[in-house]
């Protein structure tokens, strides 16, 4: 299962200035793609070998203010419920506000581990100032800039202690993972494919906290779904529906080999399906989009064509992904979903001969050479195939410093033209020969 870092406190104490340090993302965390211009909340990060979540809670506030510090409540009761660590940041020149102190109240009855943050520290004077935040009762303090970085290491230092060993699987079965955005048809497509006879669901207890794992197998398809619908647990969520959903949608994607994305034909791909889709890619999970209530869109010859053109155009450039227009109410094409993601899975696990591997490849290289930089010229010597839980691929090289981005991508779309990748993110390495 992942491991999840909340980052939760009240406005303008500097979450996402932490959480774009932690994930290394810049000022800007706009996505470029043309239409989207919400920011991103949330991202991996690395530290010493550990691989987590961070999710910046300041994004999934609603702007409304009757219901603004209800929201950021609602918030820190979700985070409590799903996260691993809780980062409660706070602010060294504001000191300790009313709001501070209820979100200290809820974090002290939880059973997660705690950091406060003391964000702003960049002087002596405020280090000082800092301890008031012992008396919020919640242990250890950790000051920090979260502006310059200073302190960051010390703290995750500790936070990776708490972390939990992800669980060895012996389950040999394909896990595919139906995700999407709250009412996109996510529990009625689970309902129409596992159909009313119960018999075939093997709800596997104690496989984790929260995602239902049910045992497929009919029609020559056998896998594990993890259904991530319908989970609302004990929270009542009302203003943070997306927050909560982002939650169980990333423990389901970190488990999965293939993702199966949905979203509302209605509504056209919006930016937390993007920002899922990327997730998945980052995490090389093979990936299949459902486009549900495909029967409610009025249709020409040309609709299909373009609603398809438009979401690879927002994908890209991870763009050969195999798109199936459905209508769960009418159960249509349901099962080609199926034979979409188990032919992902396929992919996902395929192994390429290295002669034929070069026996393709270095004729097209011969062909394209890489550009040469300062009258250097790169020479590919050599290809294999690594070892990974999905496509790898080392190119040998004498100078492999000097292969830049636009050409590594023309290999990529190479690698897909001549072996079937679709639907999975492929990774190439330049090394030295």
């Amino acid at each position: 299962m992942s491991n999840i870092v909340a980052i939760v406190g009240r406005p303008n104490v500097g979450k996402s200035t932490l959480y774009n340090r932690l994930t290394e993302t810049r000022k800007a965390i706009v996505d470029d793609f043309s239409g989207v211009t919400r920011d991103r909340h949330y991202g991996t990060a690395e530290w010493t070998d550990k691989n987590f979540t961070v999710i910046d809670t300041g994004g999934y506030v609603a702007h409304s203010d009757d219901v603004f510090e209800a929201a950021i409540r609602e918030q820190v009761i979700i985070a409590i419920e799903e996260a691993t660590v809780i980062l409660f940041m706070v602010d060294v020149v504001t000191g300790i506000t009313d709001l501070d102190d209820d979100i200290a109240k809820l974090l002290r009855r939880s059973k997660k581990p705690v950091f406060v943050v003391v964000n702003k520290v960049d002087n002596n004077q405020r280090l000082n100032d800092a301890s008031i935040f012992y008396s919020l009762g919640l242990g250890e303090i950790y000051s920090l800039s979260a502006m310059s970085g200073s302190g960051t290491g010390e703290l995750l230092d500790e936070v990776i202690k708490h972390f939990e060993d992800e669980p060895e699987d012996d389950n040999q079965l394909p896990k595919y993972a139906i995700v999407g955005r709250p009412n996109v048809g996510k529990s009625s497509l689970i309902n129409a494919l596992i159909g009313k006879e119960r018999n075939i669901v093997t709800p596997i207890a104690g496989t984790t906290r929260d995602s239902i794992h049910i045992h497929y197998n009919q029609f020559g398809h056998e896998f594990m779904l993890i259904d991530t619908a319908g989970l609302r647990k004990k929270t009542k969520v009302k203003e943070n529906i997306e927050f909560y959903s982002v939650m169980r949608t990333i423990k389901a994607l970190e488990e999965a080999d293939v993702i199966i994305l949905m979203i509302d034909a209605v509504e056209g791909i919006e930016s937390q399906d993007i920002n899922i889709f990327h997730l998945a890619e980052k995490n090389k999970k093979g990936v299949v989009i459902l486009v549900n209530k495909w029967d409610l869109i009025e249709k020409n010859t040309k609709t299909t064509g373009v609603f398809e053109d438009t979401i690879r155009d927002k994908i890209a450039p991870f763009s050969d992904v195999p798109i199936v227009f459905t209508s769960v109410v009418e159960k249509q094409r349901i099962y080609k979903s199926l034979e979409a993601a188990s032919k992902v899975y396929e992919n996902k696990l395929k192994k390429i001969p290295t002669s034929k591997l070069n026996d393709v490849m270095l004729p097209i290289i011969e062909n394209y050479p890489p550009p040469a930089v300062k009258g250097k010229y790169v020479k590919i010597k050599y290809v294999t195939q690594i070892n990974g839980s999905s496509p790898m691929f080392a190119f040998f090289c004498n100078l492999p410093q000097y292969i830049k981005e636009p050409y590594k991508r023309f290999i990529e779309n190479k690698l897909r033209e001549n072996f079937d990748f679709t639907g999975v993110p492929i990774q190439i390495y330049f090394r030295q020969k």
